[in-house]
């Protein structure tokens, strides 16, 4: 139950944040597109760690076609989750 909340929480941040995710139904990750942004998955990393301290991993880690999009977990407290969603909000808005 709490991974489930921690999930739904991310992605509904993401969305909310205008990074399309489709919502997983087992994992404890969630995988958001950032086609949206015009960066590839690499330099939105980067640049999201550099700006606003949160890390993920570039999507093309898992091959070409993750390419687009960014990998994050829900194993993490509510109160970082919900830190690292207003960040990333804050980040998404300033493109």
């Amino acid at each position: 139950d709490a991974y489930d909340r921690r999930r739904r929480l991310l992605v509904e941040g993401f969305r909310e944040a205008g990074l399309p995710c489709h919502e997983p139904l087992g994992a404890f990750y969630v995988f958001p597109s950032i086609q949206n942004t015009g960066m590839d998955s690499e330099a939105f990393c980067e640049a999201l760690l550099y700006r606003q301290k949160v890390a993920t991993v570039p999507g093309n880690a898992f091959g070409t076609l993750g390419e687009g999009h960014i990998r994050c977990s829900a194993a993490s407290s509510n109160e970082n989750i919900l830190t690292a969603i207003d960040r990333i909000k804050a980040f998404t808005q300033a493109l």
